[in-house]
């Protein structure tokens, strides 16, 4: 069995890449946010890893990955709506159906299902600025081929 949720993890990133706009400008995406990003963002990272399914030739492992959209505010200038904007985009670019889902097979792996498990919103106020983030759970099912 070979761990494939790295692959999962780089597929998102590269789709996402250069995709994703907000007021014209592309949107960052990160695996690591570096401690000079401007918002907004995406970050993007592993949850876990579990074996679903296997059988004498084959395994099916369920990889969570976060998908995080951080933007913010100074004082009460703005709001969520940037933030829905961002992930409506996301969402568009990576929950898609079977004849879109992510080209894993250079890496042994096919992926068989992709489901959103859920999107949850918070917003922080700190001393100057006010910060909206969105975590979206993505689930896919890969084979191992």
């Amino acid at each position: 069995m070979k761990e494939g949720i790295h692959y999962i993890r780089k597929a998102i990133i590269g789709r996402l890449t250069d995709a994703v706009t907000i007021n014209g400008s592309y949107v960052a995406v990160y695996n690591k946010v570096p401690y000079d990003a401007q918002e907004p963002f995406i970050k993007v990272y592993s949850v876990s890893s579990n074996e679903d399914f296997q059988n004498q030739t084959s395994y099916i492992t369920d990889c969570i990955t976060n998908v995080e959209v951080v933007t913010a505010f100074d004082g009460d200038d703005g709001g969520e709506l940037q933030s829905n904007q961002i992930v409506n985009q996301v969402l568009q670019l990576i929950r898609t159906r079977s004849d879109q889902y992510y080209d894993l097979s250079s890496d042994g792996f096919n992926v068989i299902t992709c489901e959103l498990n859920g999107t949850t919103y918070t917003e922080e106020d700190a001393d100057d600025r006010t910060y909206y983030r969105a975590i979206m759970q993505i689930s896919n099912r890969i084979l191992e081929t």
